[in-house]
């Protein structure tokens, strides 16, 4: 089993920067992709980044802002967000997956964070 928590969330104004945090713990050796999704007020759950041993993966609303990263412990998973928009603001999840590589399309996730809230005032 695989534990995430999410961290560093929080509200700044557009066009400003947040990076957010997930920590996992656990075992957490076959869990090969990682991603962060997010839930708007009122919408769906969409996949925002994914990252696994050889690719980084985003959402076509979020590319050349956001970049997702993990630490050298690997047991670490960020997201660094610039240029923030109020359409950003949802809930952010960190989730992971057992598998070598992340599916395309954001598809199915085996572990899931409780999100942290990202708010963007206009």
């Amino acid at each position: 089993q695989v534990e995430l928590v999410e961290s560093g969330g929080g509200s700044v104004q557009a066009r400003g920067s947040l990076r957010v945090s997930c920590t996992a713990s656990g075992y957490t050796a076959n869990a090969g992709c990682w991603g962060w999704f997010r839930q708007a007020p009122g919408k769906e759950r969409e996949g925002v980044a994914t990252i696994d041993d050889g690719k980084t993966e985003y959402a076509d609303s979020v590319k050349g802002r956001f970049t997702i990263s993990r630490g050298g412990d690997k047991n670490t998973l960020y997201l660094q967000m610039v240029n923030l928009k109020p359409e950003d603001t949802a809930v952010y999840y960190c989730a992971a997956r057992r598998s070598r590589y992340c599916p395309a399309n954001f598809s199915h996730m085996d572990y899931w964070g409780k999100g942290t809230l990202v708010t963007i005032s206009s």
